[in-house]
């Protein structure tokens, strides 16, 4: 007879309580958010008192490591992109008799983007508001593109804003890697800058009474528009320091 194969691992959530540990010194305070490759929870660490993030790999979304190395690859080569957390150090950890991969980095204050939009009138922002957040988004993604870096994964639940005044002070947890080259990747994330600015507004229900000047960013949320008016992140910056809105 043939040996059976081994059971895939495969874990769906983690769902860690406050009050539990990680790697024997961080005690976990808060659930951050989630994505298809893990969660991200605020941690503190038991010797200094210093928050933390700490993001759980899924093991299956996590083979021979290769998602977590990437992701600490390159949240080190884009550490000087003040959009993106600092990456400090890697902990394994066994979670139901499996190994997990955890990636400890900079915590910062704030709320998910998600959570921001609920304090507005209408769950939304208005337009003026809107180009605010998109041009402070749009600055960051080009700075990571200059690394000759993408994102691949831009929505409201990975973007955390710290600060909110003539400007929007942000962060962003999370991103993905994908196949196919980094060019086409770059221009997925300024279309994913669209969608975000998009759904800022109220997402369809309210498009049709937007400015013509917040259309004329939009393109319909037409991928082939989007990408033919900005090519790059550098392009949508540039267009939104030039916007007229009279």
């Amino acid at each position: 007879m043939s040996a059976k194969k081994p059971a895939k691992i495969k874990i769906d959530a983690f769902d860690l309580a406050p009050g539990r540990k990680i790697a024997g010194k961080y005690q976990v305070i808060a659930k951050l958010g989630w994505g298809w490759e893990g969660e991200v929870y605020k941690v503190r660490e038991d010797l200094t008192g210093i928050e933390r993030a700490a993001k759980l790999f899924y093991p299956q979304r996590n083979i021979g490591n290769k998602a977590s190395r990437l992701y600490a690859q390159k949240l080190h080569k884009i550490r000087h992109c003040a959009l993106f957390i600092q990456y400090h150090t890697k902990e394994v950890i066994l979670y139901r008799k499996i190994p997990v991969i955890v990636l400890i980095s900079e915590y910062v204050e704030g709320e998910l983007l998600s959570a921001f939009l609920k304090k507005f009138p209408g769950k939304r922002l208005t337009p003026y508001q809107a180009v605010h957040l998109l041009y402070s988004l749009a600055k960051g993604i080009e700075d990571m593109h200059l690394y000759n870096e993408y994102h691949g994964d831009l929505h409201s639940d990975n973007i955390i804003v710290n600060r909110f005044g003539l400007e929007f002070d942000l962060k962003i947890l999370d991103f993905l890697h994908w196949h196919g080259t980094r060019r086409q990747n770059m221009r997925e994330d300024v279309c994913g800058l669209i969608q975000i600015f998009h759904e800022c507004m109220g997402g369809p229900r309210h498009y049709a009474k937007l400015p013509a000047v917040v259309k004329e960013i939009c393109c319909g949320l037409k991928r082939s528009l989007i990408i033919k008016k900005f090519r790059t992140a550098t392009h949508l910056r540039e267009y939104l320091e030039d916007l007229k809105w009279f």
